[in-house]
């Protein structure tokens, strides 16, 4: 029998997170994978309300956070929930972690219990959708010069700023907003109802086209006190939210890769050429071996991640080595299967060309690959090279 996990890296998982993976694998195979290539080909992800909800149900959404409606998974378990969602797509992994561990995450770990208590149950079972307002047309990779402002006006706060590529912001109920104040940076929690917040739509994507992705535009949106988030000020309050997301890349990016994997090794046991299946040929086992390599690597590096975080707790550098690796060597593998696949590595009717699209996009949101390489070589030397 053909297998795909050389080093039975399954033994090291216990029931219970087999049990998750296979749950959310289920729902993916009747909800998602059926449509999602239509959805990438046409640039939208019309039933994001129903999925929101669906995987609300199914208790993925903020999976790994306590309380408020939040199933309170371990880290390994919202990890393999990240790996089987990017197996269909990126977006739809996007789409979850945008929701759990930016937006929810913000609320969760920073904001007020009465900004807990109207949020996170109904973001939980995906009856609201959140949305993180951090990066600006001008600022990406030094979110500390961002432009975004608040200011006090009487009792209330004024914002007024832009923010873009937005993963669900056209589509969300409430955002979490960061601007710099006479204090420093704060978060703010900004119903999308609220007189002078829009949103837009941003279009002719060519990666990520299976996700709604939106520039925020805020002019004189006028908050009350209550709306800041009272627990952080500063960049540790971005940050921590991002430090979430990137570990759940960590585990996103290789099931991307697996499916790329997959795909191409049943295409190489079954496309006949010189008489013999390619699979017999020694460059293209060269090939399915490498991609076994790094997919095994990759996984077991994020399942010691994992289980770091869920025992004596994961290090920013920790997941910046996670995302660094495992984004580019996913990159690798879904671009050796294209050449497996030949002229249909382009086509649709593979998922390879779409998770190839898709990971040149996660390989810049959440951190770029040179921010994470400085962000290690920090950790190394002690010196910091950011500028």
């Amino acid at each position: 029998m053909v297998t795909t996990d050389l080093l039975d890296i399954d033994t090291l998982l216990s029931s219970d997170e087999k049990d998750i993976r296979s749950a959310v694998r289920r729902c993916c195979e009747s909800a998602v994978d059926p449509y999602v290539a239509d959805w990438f080909e046409a640039g939208d992800l019309p039933p994001i309300r129903e999925l929101a909800k669906e995987l609300g149900d199914l208790g993925v959404l903020g999976m790994h956070l306590d309380g408020y409606g939040c199933a309170g998974m371990s880290a390994v378990a919202y990890g393999l929930a990240c790996l089987e969602l990017e197996a269909s797509d990126s977006g739809i992994r996007s789409l979850v972690s945008v929701q759990g561990s930016l937006a929810m995450y913000a609320l969760w770990r920073w904001g007020s219990e009465e900004q807990k208590v109207e949020w996170l149950p109904r973001m939980a079972g995906g009856l609201a959708i959140g949305c993180f307002g951090l990066t600006e047309p001008d600022h990406g990779s030094d979110p500390a010069g961002l432009r975004t402002r608040a200011r006090r006006s009487g009792g209330d706060w004024l914002l007024s700023g832009t923010k873009t590529w937005i993963t669900n912001g056209s589509i969300a109920d409430v955002a979490i907003v960061w601007a710099q104040t006479d204090d420093g940076l704060r978060g703010f929690v900004v119903p999308t109802d609220t007189p002078g917040f829009a949103a837009h739509t941003i279009k002719h994507k060519l990666s990520l086209r299976a996700s709604v992705t939106s520039e925020l535009v805020l002019d004189g949106v006028r908050l009350p006190a209550s709306a800041v988030l009272p627990g952080v000020t500063g960049l540790r309050g971005p940050l921590s939210c991002l430090s979430e997301a990137r570990y759940g890349i960590v585990w996103g990016a290789m099931g991307a890769a697996r499916s790329a994997f997959r795909t191409a090794l049943d295409y190489s046991l079954t496309r006949q050429q010189f008489g013999r299946p390619i699979a017999g040929f020694q460059l293209t086992q060269q090939k399915l071996a490498a991609m076994h390599q790094e997919l095994a690597l990759g996984t077991l590096l994020a399942l010691h991640l994992g289980r770091l975080k869920d025992t004596s707790g994961v290090r920013p550098e920790q997941v910046s080595v996670g995302k660094l690796n495992n984004v580019g060597k996913a990159l690798d593998v879904c671009r050796t299967a294209r050449t497996i696949l030949g002229a249909n590595g382009i086509s649709l009717e593979y998922p390879v060309i779409r998770h190839l699209t898709n990971l040149e996009s996660v390989l810049t949101y959440e951190g770029t690959a040179e921010i994470h390489t400085l962000t290690v070589g920090q950790a190394l030397t002690g010196i910091a090279a950011f500028r």
